[in-house]
């Protein structure tokens, strides 16, 4: 995986924004709210998405996760090197991510996004 193709992944869901956030982390928001952050100036390149509230623990503790610095506390995780999940996993992840961020939208910006 490449940066590239989790640009790609993001950029089909509905009503993404993407814009660069703290200098050199490349963010993927719905109703500017985050659900994917893909840290540019690491290397290997790393990146941080909300998962199920019964799957972090799981995920925390596969090779090369854990539980993503200042925002554990709402279910993200970190991986160390975006190579290590293929395509297929990304796609999953990255898709339930932002369904789980846009479920707690209001109504009303849910409305406006037309994501309803």
């Amino acid at each position: 995986m490449t940066v590239e193709d989790i640009q790609s992944l993001c950029k089909k869901l509905p009503a993404v924004t993407e814009d660069i956030k703290w200098g050199n982390d490349l963010v993927f928001s719905v109703g500017d709210k985050m659900f994917c952050v893909v840290g540019l100036d690491q290397s290997p390149t790393t990146a941080s998405f909300k998962v199920k509230d019964d799957e972090f623990e799981e995920m925390s503790m596969r090779d090369g996760f854990k539980p993503a610095p200042y925002v554990a506390k709402y279910k993200w995780v970190w991986i160390d090197d975006i190579r290590k999940m293929k395509k297929s996993e990304w796609k999953k992840y990255l898709e339930q991510s932002y369904d789980l961020v846009k479920e707690k939208l209001p109504v009303k910006k849910r409305k406006e996004l037309g994501l309803m």
